[in-house]
């Protein structure tokens, strides 16, 4: 489908959410909106990632071509990261140096991307972890996401925000939007469209 709005950038990798890929790939081009999947292809024309296993078959797989070293910030109108798995995955460093702050392609590009002022940056589920590798990223932002990370989360600086006994199923802090679950998916796109376009 022709974009007419621009285009939206997932960050994928292998081990990556069935559900959010799914209603991704429905939502946004219903609204008018490309979906352009990204990731670091280590020298690859593409890299083939497939989804968690669900009732023991991987039923989803994706074919990614684009290298997010050759993209920028703000070639989109708005950046998500996939969750399960895949951005523990995209935070890994080939060479580290003590010290140094993570400097994985992917935590590269989002640095960039939560300094490019308007730009909607996503994350549902475990993808936070991507921000947990640079803690610059998270220190004292307003988030949410899985129990089974609110330690890194906080570890990391971020103000994990709760419901009673739960995690929120939603908070924006700025222009980062993040979401608890995969099961809070379509209200969490809802956000995100109304962040994207907020005189609509």
């Amino acid at each position: 489908m022709t974009s007419t709005k621009g285009k939206i950038a997932v960050l994928i990798e292998e081990h990556f959410d069935q559900t959010e890929y799914r209603k991704f790939n429905e939502f946004f081009p219903k609204h008018g909106y490309e979906v352009e999947y990204v990731s670091h292809l280590w020298g690859q024309p593409q890299l083939h990632f497939g989804s968690n296993p669900e009732e023991d078959r991987v039923q989803d797989h994706v074919t990614v071509s684009v290298e997010i070293n050759d993209v920028k910030p703000d070639d989109y109108k708005g950046v998500l990261l996939i969750g399960a798995y895949a951005m523990d995955r995209m935070r890994y460093q080939a060479s580290v140096k003590k010290g140094q702050p993570n400097q994985a392609p992917a935590v590269v590009f989002l640095r960039n991307a939560m300094a490019t002022e308007g730009l909607k940056v996503g994350t549902i589920c475990h993808s936070l972890w991507l921000l947990c590798a640079d803690r610059t990223l998270l220190e004292g932002r307003k988030v949410t996401c899985a129990h089974n990370i609110i330690c890194d989360v906080e570890n990391a600086g971020g103000d994990v925000i709760y419901e009673g006994d739960q995690t929120a199923d939603i908070v924006v802090d700025g222009d980062l939007i993040t979401g608890k679950h995969p099961g809070i998916t379509d209200q969490y796109l809802d956000v995100f469209l109304q962040a994207l376009e907020p005189n609509a």
